[in-house]
């Protein structure tokens, strides 16, 4: 990539064959754009350029606009071109698609004489057809105004790609982001996941996706945008309702049934769109509804139309990804997980052994109702199995809150850190797939007030005073191997 400070250096014809093709097949504008030079910075540069093209007369912005291609055209483009369009999808219009494409675009060439232009990042072929019914609607003057700043926004996106503002900020050490938080979207009859791996603990195995809702949070950065804060300078600012925008929209392109893989392809999406913006990071919480039971047929059974918002616990998810220099998207990290499982066993745990001194006032408890927050977390050994493709290999939220549940039913429970160690251990023996688990824990035990109630086992609670106690914990794979270990050295020593 060219820094803005070698671009200054560049003679009048160096200029023109380095940066002037950013404005398809017209090096004219980078020739009187050269006069303005040294530039301060990319944003500087293209203003100077779109300052030249305005000071142009309508002949020479018709031709502008007549140098670029049809959409979805299967005639030579240039390099650029092609590749755009090639990100967008339409080098991969079937015969019918690309009939509607080239009928629509030569109702719109007959109209106004030029064909239609877009700046297609972050679009797909949907949204592109869409657009081009919608603007050929407009009058003769509105549609070349908007011809003429879809290629301002195409030469600035090519502008990027290749000059970079170098110089004045250092960028090591600094913290840089911003974001999008509460962007609440839903899809109804999203693809279901099938083929779950059946495991004892568990009925699931398939995810219905009837109702696909979360809570999803973004957060990008780019060297490049220390401008708008150093300078408040937004020309590279994707504007947060944007990115509300972009999360929401892409929920309709997505093909997959996870959460995970649904993060994946907006990341992909929003990376290979802002080419300025490095990184992305997107976590979910889901919005669980469950199917209301209703009298049908003189039979209970699940509503397939009516569900019932749920308060309990949530999936989640957290995927991170990166942009090298050749504009290739990495996935960095993905972690699922569920959180706020929220368990009470009203026998069976005892709290025991533990220190005792001028500090303490618990009492032992040998048998106790035990109360747990959890939020459990997993990581895969292949990032790639995360993403539901194989379905066989993907952890659903619900298995492993069936697991928990399961283990806590069984356990003589001795601490909750005894109990999320075993939780742990089962779900790696079931998904050998998964590298460790990750839990967060909060002890939430009622407070008794009665006892004793004659004649009666029961008792009488209410909640705990404010401060709880907590654990966290990882369990890995070494840790599941030492415990096979332990079973072979105890049969060994028993003959």
């Amino acid at each position: 990539m060219l820094s803005i400070h070698e671009v200054n250096e560049f003679t009048k014809e160096e200029f023109v064959n380095k940066v002037g093709w950013v404005f398809e097949h017209t090096p004219w504008i980078a020739e009187q754009s050269w006069e303005y030079a040294p530039f301060q910075s990319v944003q500087q540069l293209h203003r100077f350029m779109v300052k030249v093209v305005e000071k142009g007369g309508k002949e020479e912005k018709l031709a502008l606009i007549q140098s670029h291609p049809d959409l979805g055209s299967r005639l030579k483009l240039s390099s650029s071109s092609q590749m755009e369009q090639k990100q967008a999808g339409l080098d991969q219009l079937n015969p019918r698609e690309y009939k509607k494409f080239t009928s629509l675009n030569n109702k719109y060439v007959k109209k106004f004489g030029f064909p239609f232009v877009l700046a297609v990042r972050g679009h797909n072929k949907y949204s592109i057809f869409d657009a081009m019914k919608r603007r050929v609607k407009n009058n003769d003057s509105e549609e070349f105004q908007t011809a003429l700043k879809e290629i301002y926004k195409i030469s600035f996106f090519r502008l990027r790609d290749i000059v970079c503002n170098e110089g004045g900020y250092s960028m090591e050490g600094r913290t840089l982001y911003y974001g999008k938080g509460d962007v609440f979207v839903y899809r109804t009859n999203l693809k279901p996941l099938r083929g779950l791996k059946k495991i004892p603990e568990s009925l699931i195995t398939e995810v219905n996706n009837v109702i696909f809702g979360w809570n999803v949070k973004m957060e990008v950065g780019g060297r490049q945008l220390i401008t708008s804060f150093a300078e408040g300078d937004n020309e590279l600012v994707v504007a947060t309702d944007s990115m509300k925008n972009f999360i929401q929209k892409h929920l309709a392109y997505y093909k997959g049934n996870t959460i995970e893989g649904f993060l994946k392809f907006v990341a992909h999406r929003f990376l290979q769109t802002y080419s300025h913006i490095e990184s992305i990071k997107l976590s979910a919480e889901e919005v669980p509804f469950q199917p209301s039971v209703v009298l049908d047929d003189d039979e209970y059974q699940s509503s397939k139309l009516v569900f019932n918002r749920s308060r309990n616990e949530q999936g989640t998810s957290y995927l991170h990804a990166n942009k090298d220099e050749k504009d290739n998207v990495d996935v960095m990290s993905v972690i699922s997980g569920i959180k706020d499982l929220q368990l009470i066993k009203i026998s069976g745990n005892s709290f025991t052994g533990y220190i005792h001194d001028e500090y303490t006032t618990l009492p032992e408890s040998n048998n106790r109702p035990l109360f747990i927050y959890l939020n459990i977390n997993w990581n895969y050994g292949n990032i790639q199995d995360a993403f539901g493709e194989l379905p066989e290999k993907y952890v659903a939220a619900e298995q492993v809150k069936d697991i928990a549940t399961t283990v806590f039913h069984h356990l003589e429970t001795k601490s909750i850190q005894h109990l999320i160690y075993q939780i742990g251990l089962r779900i790696l023996v079931r998904f050998p797939q998964l590298s460790d688990v990750t839990f967060q824990s909060q002890n939430r035990t009622w407070e008794t007030v009665v006892d004793q109630i004659e004649g009666s086992s029961s008792k009488v609670y209410t909640e705990p005073k404010p401060p709880f106690g907590f654990q966290g914990f990882t369990i890995t794979r070494e840790d599941l191997n030492h415990e096979k270990l332990k079973e072979v050295v105890e049969e060994l020593a028993q003959g």
